[in-house]
């Protein structure tokens, strides 16, 4: 095995702070944490790539530098509450969990939820929770959310994730209805939610997500 210590430095040097990545505490939470811990044996060497990494069929462990700008953007405050959505093995709890003062983590298979629940608790983020659930339902029993960050690209956010939205939250997610891809920044303030395009990204679609066939005559 390669020094994952080093290679964890030169991706945070080289990938992420390079990419106007400038929040001290997203910074240290990637400088700090084992992405290898949160992949498959096999794909170790791959953890700080600058590339998407496949954990589990449809999951990827995102793109260092898509995955923090997203995160930055989202400017999560230390008592707020956070939802994971596509968590695949827990990494980006494990992130959340270092800026937010609860995350909720949702999985659809129990092999992941397993995996992302043992990980979580191996490296001490003991105030993340990873629930088994239908993504597209989120998680209204948990919520209203001050933030909800998805791990993997959509033609379209579901209704449902906006109205779990409390006042002043935001939704972090990677959208490609059609053509190239964006992270887009979504903010309920009253009665009324925003968004806004961030940055070009392209990340792989959630399966189930896709959008919608075009009529052809």
């Amino acid at each position: 095995m390669g020094d994952f210590a080093s290679m964890r430095r030169a991706m945070v040097e080289g990938q992420v702070r390079t990419n106007d990545v400038t929040d001290r505490r997203v910074v240290a939470a990637m400088r700090e944490l084992p992405r290898e811990r949160f992949t498959p044996r096999t794909k170790c060497a791959s953890a700080y790539a600058d590339m998407h990494v496949e954990i589990a069929p449809g999951r990827v462990l995102l793109r260092p530098r898509d995955f923090a700008k997203l995160v930055q953007a989202l400017d999560i405050a230390p008592d707020e509450l956070a939802l994971d959505l596509a968590c695949g093995r827990g990494y980006s709890s494990a992130v959340l969990a270092r800026l937010a003062e609860t995350v909720v983590a949702v999985e659809e298979e129990d092999e992941l939820v397993e995996r992302a629940t043992a990980l979580v608790a191996e490296i001490g983020a003991d105030n993340a929770v990873v629930i088994q659930g239908a993504l597209k339902a989120g998680r209204p029993d948990q919520g209203p959310f001050d933030v909800i960050f998805v791990n993997g690209c959509v033609a379209a956010p579901p209704q449902a994730w906006l109205d779990q939205l409390a006042d002043g939250g935001r939704l972090g997610v990677f959208e490609r209805p059609r053509g190239a891809g964006k992270a887009v920044l979504y903010r309920r303030d009253g009665g009324a939610v925003g968004r806004r395009e961030l940055f070009d990204a392209d990340v792989p679609m959630l399966p189930g997500f896709a959008p919608e066939p075009a009529f052809v005559f």
